[in-house]
């Protein structure tokens, strides 16, 4: 069947920062397309021997995932993909790590494999002299899995793109006079989203009143997390993209918008994960640490 797992299949897994109340420890997202016989992904703390930097050194495509923080041991974690799933385990890490607040092992002890599912807070480490400096600041990861078909042109994203079109600019009577749209109404104010407003529209295709958002995005800088659907967008992402080829041919000059359809609030799995056999290429409590070569 279509939804049967192919052999050799690639599958998409995206790290992100999570983006909560408090100050966290920035870092680009992380992409990695993994098969099931490919090596795991070794997670640890960043060394500079190479000179090349740390944002350089996680495009790579390697499997060496890096973080500029003293609480992420040298070999702290490893994630792998198992017969279609994303696995993680704790390998030995010292300030342990932590799936959806519940620790998976002791300092220094090797956990079992617990799987991954889209949505998953994952944190590494905690926060040492209450993280008052970013070298000392755990990291907090959301995970993103399966979203590959958010990027690319769909139903929701283009009638969004077809409705913000519709608004054209006209003479209008005054705020009573202006006309409802069929935009959903912005979700902090609950007031209507319609012409002469200074708009947000997300990465997500989300509309907001930029009054109403802007605290937001002061608070997290570049850094956006949509508050309708959780999706994580870097707003300092280049724009510089060729338009589709079936696109349409009119121009929107005054108004941004993204080509990702908006994914539901996630419902997180508390129960037990489940226990598979180790990654077939795990080792006993690897010891180098992940660093460019």
């Amino acid at each position: 069947s279509a939804s049967s797992i192919q052999p050799g299949q690639s599958h998409r897994i995206r790290l992100v920062p999570h983006l909560d109340s408090r100050r966290t420890l920035r870092f680009e997202p992380i992409t990695r397309d993994l098969k099931d016989d490919d090596p795991p992904l070794r997670i640890g703390r960043f060394t500079d021997r190479s000179g090349i930097g740390l944002n350089a050194a996680n495009l790579l495509g390697s499997n060496k995932l890096a973080f500029k923080s003293k609480v992420v041991s040298r070999s702290h974690a490893e994630i792998w993909l198992q017969s279609g799933k994303f696995f993680i385990k704790d390998t030995k890490s010292s300030s342990g790590t932590f799936l959806n607040h519940l620790r998976l092992s002791p300092a220094g002890q090797e956990s079992r494999p617990y799987q991954l599912r889209d949505g998953d807070i994952l944190h590494l480490g905690v926060d040492y002299q209450g993280g008052s400096e970013d070298i000392y600041k755990s990291v907090k990861i959301k995970i993103e899995v399966g979203r590959e078909w958010q990027a690319g042109v769909n139903a929701f994203n283009t009638h969004a793109i077809s409705q913000l079109k519709s608004l054209a600019v006209g003479d209008s009577k005054g705020k009573q006079g202006l006309p409802k749209t069929n935009i959903p109404d912005c979700c902090i104010c609950l007031f209507a989203v319609t012409i002469r407003q200074a708009l947000f529209i997300g990465p997500c295709s989300h509309a907001f009143h930029y009054k109403c958002i802007r605290p937001l995005l002061e608070k997290h800088t570049s850094a956006f997390s949509c508050p309708l659907c959780r999706s994580f967008a870097d707003l300092d992402e280049d724009v510089e993209v060729e338009p589709e080829p079936d696109a349409e041919e009119e121009d929107v000059g005054w108004v941004a918008f993204g080509v990702t359809q908006p994914t539901p609030a996630p419902t997180l799995d508390t129960s037990a994960r489940q226990v598979v056999s180790p990654a077939p290429h795990a080792r006993d409590g690897a010891e180098t640490e992940v660093e460019t070569d």
